[in-house]
């Protein structure tokens, strides 16, 4: 994988480190392989190499040259090695932004080889597709194959040589179920050494986080996809002014809110003005501290942080400043220097606007903890076409609960909330006033419990319709079956189709003509009351209006009398929602009725 063409023709120090972020589904191992892969590298540079950053792991070339032994050559490489993003997730890499998309240049895509492609895999694809972020699949826990015979952090090829003809094939079988996946999502794929371009194939390497098997080959192939394809974007003007996105905001003891950043372009110092992304707008204040964790041996001294006069690409720090209170995570972080303060702002407000989420005057409210997360949950709810009429970044407060209940549909009268807090007044309110609130920090769940209380509602909204709609059914009077002639004629009845309910008014045909016979009234099983009765069923109904030798008879056929208006609405809304035997009465129903008039009901 070593590029042996590459020559270096800019000066390293103004090359950055690769940023690289880690996918995937839950328990698919992204933590356990980043923790695999900053374990092997404290080990591999026991000369205190490897710098903790703020929500970053710097691992030097030396170190990956040193774990990945003879796959790579650290002379074939110009660029300084890679940072790793210590929270994977999609749900970081969504927070991470740069200019114009995602702030990582490069993803490790982890799938776990006994469980393939899961929801959230397809959830991190597909914004990797949007991002059009180069990536590599790690085909994580290969040491579960069972007779696997470990051999700790070897590459995979060599140790999958020393594994029996038995497990070699479970585990190419299981490999290429995954390649089989990737093409099913519009991505060439293969074994990372067959593959020729990586520009137009995706390398999938075979990894245990658990044993380190295949981390070598993990690192080289970073290294030599960022050496390769990514060597351009990866210079930087070095002593230039900063730019950066915030991590998080938190609060430091010592020094109030503080943002966790990365810088991916310039150089940020010590009393530098800066311009962040705020809920309110741009912030503009002076940077008062840069900080930096204390070497891992020092973690457990009371100061936790050590403070620094300067922070280059590409690097994690804790900025302190005044006025961070309303800085958004997924914001970005501009250095203002020897640039016009104004057209930094304009820049920051440019790029807080090509995240804004496009809402209607009807929708559902949508909350996140980032402006990333944020953009991510309203792509997925554009895709399934639900409508949003909020969407903004922080805790589900009152007010919101107040934008959610002025919805006209029931199905809109709900706030999503992506990992954030609720906070208890507005739980309340949303209690009191009947807004549903879903929470979760899993995007593709969150949608999934709002769809099924849609479906809910939809689902009690025809019923309630079908119950205030008169259904179909045709009936005939049985022979010597009067129980008594009038005031209400009382007779036996079978059901020929449909279902006959009370409470309906009943016609009966003479040719094309339709004649309205009375009100039916009651229906009686065994003397007993019932609601309704099914085609095949005999009852005895009370019908108020007409007497039997006058204007019924025995062995006559009579009908539910339909209104038009329900009539249209059963066979053009409800025809799935009506049973078998219904359908069947309303479509004699009809019949009857068109051959009078052609566009009865229609």
């Amino acid at each position: 994988m070593s590029d042996t063409d590459a020559t270096p023709e800019t000066d390293a120090a103004s090359l950055r480190t690769p940023i690289v972020a880690v996918l995937g589904h839950v328990d698919h191992g992204k933590t356990s392989l980043l923790d695999r892969i900053r374990g092997s590298a404290v080990t591999a540079g026991e000369s205190g190499a490897i710098t903790q950053h703020i929500g970053a792991t710097a691992v030097p070339l030396e170190v990956i040259s040193e774990i990945a032994g003879e796959l790579v050559d650290p002379t074939d490489f110009d660029l300084p090695g890679l940072l790793f993003i210590d929270t994977p997730g999609h749900h970081s890499f969504s927070t991470l932004r740069s200019r114009g998309g995602a702030l990582a240049d490069i993803a490790i895509l982890v799938v776990d080889v006994n469980d393939g492609f899961q929801p959230q895999t397809l959830e991190a694809i597909d914004i990797l597709k949007r991002t059009q972020t180069p990536f590599v699949v790690a085909a994580n826990k290969v040491d579960t194959i069972p007779g696997w015979n470990p051999n700790e952090g070897a590459p995979i090829q060599q140790t999958m040589e020393k594994q029996s003809e038995r497990v070699q094939s479970d585990l190419n079988e299981k490999l290429y179920e995954i390649i089989g996946q990737l093409s099913d999502n519009g991505f060439s794929a293969d074994m990372y050494w067959r593959v020729q371009n990586f520009q137009n194939n995706i390398g999938v390497v075979p990894v245990s986080a658990e044993t380190g098997e295949g981390i070598p080959d993990l690192l080289t192939v970073q290294m030599g996809l960022s050496q390769r394809y990514m060597k351009e974007e990866m210079e930087i003007d070095v002593d230039g002014p900063a730019v950066g996105t915030v991590l998080e905001v938190k609060d430091t003891q010592g020094f109030g809110a503080t943002l966790d950043a990365i810088i991916y372009d310039g150089t940020i110092h010590k009393d530098d003005t800066i311009v962040v992304g705020g809920l309110q707008g741009p912030i503009v204040t002076d940077v008062r501290a840069l900080l930096r964790p204390r070497p891992l041996e020092e973690i457990r001294t009371e100061k936790q942080f050590e403070q620094v006069d300067e922070v280059a690409a590409a690097d994690g720090v804790k900025i302190a400043a005044p006025d961070l209170d309303d800085a958004i995570a997924g914001a970005p972080i501009r250095v203002v220097r020897d640039r016009d303060r104004t057209q930094v702002i304009a820049e920051v407000e440019e790029e807080l606007a090509e995240i804004e989420v496009t809402t209607q005057e009807e929708g559902v409210v949508v909350k996140a903890d980032t402006l990333g997360s944020l953009e991510a949950i309203s792509s997925t709810l554009a895709e399934e076409e639900i409508p949003i009429m909020r969407a903004e970044v922080g805790a589900v407060a009152p007010r919101d609960v107040r934008v959610a209940e002025t919805a006209n549909e029931p199905t809109h009268r709900a706030i999503l909330a992506f990992s954030v807090d609720v906070l208890d007044d507005a739980r309340r309110l949303a209690d009191q006033e009947g807004v549903e609130l879903f929470e979760n920090d899993v995007i593709y769940q969150l949608v999934d419990e709002y769809d099924e209380h849609v479906t809910a509602i939809e689902e009690a909204q025809q019923e309630q319709i079908l119950e205030n709609i008169t259904r179909p059914a045709k009936f005939r009077i049985l022979q010597d079956h009067t129980f008594r002639q009038s005031d209400p004629a009382v007779v036996g009845v079978e059901i020929l189709s449909g279902a006959l309910r009370r409470n309906v008014n009943v016609v009966k045909w003479d040719g094309n003509e339709e004649k309205r016979v009375g009100h039916l009234k009651t229906i009686q099983d065994e003397g007993e009351d019932v609601d309704e009765a099914r085609t095949g069923e005999r009852m005895a109904v009370s019908i108020d209006g007409p007497t039997v030798g006058r204007q019924i008879e025995e062995g006559d056929d009579l009908w539910v009398e339909i209104p038009e208006k329900h009539a249209k609405i059963l066979e053009q809304e409800l025809t799935e929602d009506i049973s078998v035997d219904e359908r069947e009465a309303l479509s004699m129903y009809l019949e009857k009725q068109r051959k009078r008039d052609p566009f009865w009901g229609k």
